[in-house]
């Protein structure tokens, strides 16, 4: 299947609490958070930007309107920015991009909010569309260097993936970027508390989830140790 003439939009998981990075993240979000001089989402949005992914759907929620007041509808970014707040309560990650679903359509993106992948996009989204599958992760060959590996990957196919119950198998690690069709949520509820890794274990589960695997590593700011690092990759490539 070709790649649509219209990039796939992204949705950019960021409502979580980012308790990892306190005491940084007591009174901004996440996405606010400087590195190498500027806040982190900036670094993101130029990244999007320079691959030509420039309609960005920010599933926020925790001092989520901070993002709203400083980066608006993307304009000034030279991209289009909409917003899905969680509401009341915090809905998860698979939650967040239910209730996004009518401003991402029938295909997307998505990113973890403290992910900095400088990778060809279109590549992994020419794979998913091709696998005809409903959704797809990326996958890095880690064996424990980052984090704790949590998927099996063996002939180019995702065998295992599960965050809690890791086997000896597990070599590899979800990289932080997928694509989903809409219908890899149909079975889970609306307004409710689901994980994606939960939409993404069902997909193993029926062979619907594509693996690509990634060359170079992936850069977070999930935590203080990760925050530093990219920093200084930042700094020493700016």
């Amino acid at each position: 299947m070709p790649l649509p003439l219209t990039p796939l939009p992204v949705a950019l998981l960021a409502g979580g609490m980012a308790t990892r990075l306190r005491p940084i993240t007591e009174k901004i979000p996440k996405l606010l958070v400087e590195v190498a001089g500027e806040p982190f989402f900036s670094h993101q949005l130029r990244l999007l930007r320079s691959a030509g992914l420039t309609h960005i759907v920010l599933c926020v929620g925790y001092l989520g309107e901070q993002i709203v007041d400083l980066y608006g509808d993307g304009a000034k970014w030279g991209v289009k920015i909409d917003y899905c707040f969680d509401g009341p309560k915090l809905l998860g990650t698979g939650g967040a991009l239910i209730q996004a679903l009518p401003q991402l359509g029938d295909a997307f993106y998505v990113l973890y909010g403290d992910s900095y992948l400088p990778i060809d996009y279109h590549a992994v989204a020419a794979h998913f569309l091709a696998s005809g599958r409903e959704g797809l992760m990326t996958v890095y060959e880690n064996h424990g260097r980052y984090d704790t590996s949590n998927v099996e990957f063996a002939g180019g196919e995702i065998v295992r993936y599960d965050k809690k119950n890791r086997t000896p198998a597990m070599h590899h690690i979800d990289y932080g970027l997928g694509l989903f069709r809409a219908s890899a949520f149909s079975a889970f509820p609306r307004d409710a508390v689901v994980d994606l890794a939960a939409v993404q274990m069902d997909l193993v589960a029926r062979h619907q989830l594509a693996g690509y695997e990634m060359a170079q590593r992936f850069y977070e700011i999930g935590s203080h140790e990760g925050l530093n690092e990219l920093d200084t990759l930042l700094r020493k490539n700016g």
